[in-house]
């Protein structure tokens, strides 16, 4: 039998109520410190919200994508003009959907891809867990039907159904990825986009649709900026908090969270706190940042790498501040058995790349491409925003099936120039156009071959020239 939330969204009211009793009388020290680890635990949950209220909530946003629980493929795939979503890659066409499972799962077809081509379906809970994948690696091209649960379904996997993925909210994300090889390209990855299908499973099986959930009113979210010091991002935390049942391994954490008001489904009212704990809340959300920019270095680094921030809650372990770190350099980014995302922010000496002062080389010795079963890419962002960068001839990134256009060096190998100014006609295949200004790049490695994932192959360096 199956054991439902009730679902189908669109609004509801909250019925909040106010802020933790104790609140008041927490030692401002305390209440700083609980702010903190509220402020990292919480803020993947609320930057991710920002992005689905746009996508699935809010039609009037120029990102707008497509209703819950109704598929929207993208055509295309995504420019300086896309900024929802910070660190996009330039290489998939996106297809989104936003997930109600409260009422019951839903199915998502997938049609037969060529062999070719790599795809995949990641499904992302509300606390930007991946709850699991689809596709090429996973479980190939040849198409299937797939469930999609959430925590309250009990039933048996139905007929016809190749495996159920199971998220630990009944909110959640599937975002598609489908590979372009080109620009010529694109008709053939819409016929692809065009045999996904996403149905809820009484319509699958035929039967009778169950009684929707109640409605759910979505507060607006906070902008970016907003969500880095007003305490208003504790009151967007306890709404999104009633969608996110509490996991066994943090029932004592959230009973700590209580003490400053953090609470799932109750407003957080920053008007019932003295001025001296309202500060220290403020003064827990810097701390926070601190923390993560400390982490943000090591990143650059090399110290931490992409692999070890992104993924499943069994893979992080209760390491909150590496989930804030992957929501604020790359939300939605997928585990490193899909993809690892070497990241350059310096130069061969450390220096950070700026684009107005710097001109660069990066070069893959014959042999030394990046070893992938799928393909990989070189992306150019804007920093510390990181989104593409325009430039005047539209080009964001260098990826592998561009090799036949790159120029070659004598022994075979290949060099890329990146800097603000074209390198000239002679140079220009190979060229990836940088900011005037910092800037990051992220080296895509799509479905990592085994010596990428051990560390055998090493990436090259990135190195300033003269």
């Amino acid at each position: 039998m199956r054991r439902v939330l009730a679902t189908a969204i669109s609004v509801v009211s909250l019925g909040l109520g106010t802020a933790h009793a104790e609140t008041g009388a927490i030692d401002p020290s305390e209440a700083r410190a609980i702010a903190k680890e509220a402020y990292v635990y919480g803020f993947p949950l609320v930057d991710s919200y920002r992005v689905q209220y746009a996508y699935f909530v809010d039609a009037a946003d120029p990102e707008f994508k497509a209703p819950w629980n109704h598929l929207r493929n993208v055509p295309r795939v995504y420019t300086p003009a896309d900024r929802a979503v910070q660190s996009p890659n330039s290489d998939t066409p996106y297809s989104w959907a936003g997930l109600d499972l409260r009422a019951e799962p839903v199915v998502l077809t997938l049609p037969p891809v060529e062999q070719d081509r790599y795809f995949s379906v990641q499904i992302i809970d509300a606390y930007t867990f991946s709850a699991g994948y689809l596709g090429s690696r996973t479980t190939g091209n040849g198409g299937g039907n797939f469930l999609i649960a959430g925590p309250d379904w009990y039933g048996e996997t139905p007929a016809g159904v190749q495996a159920v993925i199971r998220s630990e909210t009944p909110l959640a994300i599937a975002l598609y990825r489908t590979q372009l090889f080109g620009p010529k390209d694109l008709p053939n990855v819409e016929k692809v986009q065009a045999g996904y299908r996403i149905q809820p499973l009484s319509t699958f099986l035929g039967q009778p649709t169950p009684s929707p959930a109640p409605a759910i009113a979505f507060p607006r979210p906070l902008t970016q900026e907003a969500e880095q010091s007003s305490l208003a991002f504790f009151d967007i935390l306890n709404f999104l908090l009633q969608y996110c049942p509490p996991h066994a391994s943090e029932k004592a954490l959230l009973e700590r969270f209580s003490r400053i008001g953090v609470v799932a489904g109750r407003a957080f009212r920053t008007d019932a706190l003295p001025e001296t704990v309202r500060q220290a809340i403020a003064d827990g959300m810097a701390d926070a940042w601190r923390e993560e920019r400390e982490l943000e270095r090591a990143l650059r680094s090399g110290t931490i790498r992409a692999g070890d921030i992104l993924g499943s809650r069994e893979h992080l372990r209760g390491n909150y501040a590496y989930r804030m770190l992957a929501a604020k350099s790359g939300i939605y980014g997928v585990a490193k058995e899909e993809a690892i995302y070497p990241i350059y922010a310096s130069d061969a000496n450390g220096k950070p790349l700026d684009g107005a002062s710097g001109r660069y080389t990066m070069r893959f010795g014959p042999g030394d491409l990046p070893p992938v079963n799928a393909f990989w890419s070189l992306t150019m962002y804007e920093a510390p925003a990181r989104m593409l960068v325009d430039n005047p001839i539209q080009r964001y990134l260098l990826n592998s099936p561009m090799l036949s256009h790159f120029r070659r060096d004598p022994d075979g190998g290949v060099t890329f120039v990146i800097q603000h100014e074209s390198p000239g006609t002679e140079h220009e295949a190979n060229w990836l156009p940088a900011p005037r200004g910092p800037f990051v790049m992220a080296l895509r490695l799509y479905w990592p071959k085994a010596e990428a994932l051990s560390g055998k192959w090493k990436q090259p360096p990135v190195v300033a020239m003269q």
